[in-house]
């Protein structure tokens, strides 16, 4: 799993610039390509962990929390607020997106009140739990830094219509170095 090799605390990035190098390195490991299709890079997540993401827009009450990742026997759901915005609703699904790929893992705890929001879903199915409700903690920093990375990356690459090709013109090469591991700034 990826950033447990670096966890030394309850957090899974050693620093900000290893998420952010191990955030790219994810992106180019499951071959997504801008535009960024947030349901696209689920199905590709799960399908690289051997474990489906199975994401679900749900009318959270208001003012509650904007989404919430489960683990479940077999799948993970992103449970995500109904009642907003295309791009807010990507971005809370990019959050706990973070949280799965910092390897961060759920509460159990929170189970019981998470799982009467949905009778759509088992409650024994599921084994742990991770709400968004804010920012106050450094996993919740942490998943918030991998979300702005990916949408970082997605409009940066939208914006410059990048594209690869056989031949490298120098131009080519200047995009590509500014986003290889070497750059701190992405």
């Amino acid at each position: 799993m990826w950033g447990r090799a670096a966890r030394s605390t309850q957090r899974g990035w050693r620093n900000d610039l290893a998420l952010r190098r191990g955030t790219r390195k994810i992106l180019r490991e499951l071959d997504i390509q801008p535009p960024l299709d947030v349901f696209d890079l689920c199905d590709r997540l799960g399908e690289f962990r051997g474990r489906p993401i199975r994401l679900v827009d749900y009318p959270l009450p208001a003012p509650g929390v904007f989404g919430f990742w489960l683990e479940g026997g077999k799948a993970d759901y992103i449970i995500y607020q109904r009642d907003t915005t295309l791009v807010h609703q990507d971005h809370i699904i990019l959050h706990e997106v973070g949280h799965i790929i910092s390897g961060h893992g759920g509460n159990s705890d929170d189970i019981p009140n998470m799982a009467g929001l949905l009778n759509i879903l088992p409650p024994d199915t599921l084994h742990s739990g991770m709400r968004r409700e804010g920012y106050d903690h450094v996993i919740e920093q942490e998943a918030e830094m991998v979300a702005t990375v990916i949408k970082e990356w997605s409009t940066l690459l939208d914006r410059l219509e990048y594209q690869r090709s056989e031949r490298r013109s120098v131009h080519t090469r200047r995009v590509d170095g500014a986003f290889d591991d070497h750059q701190g700034w992405l």
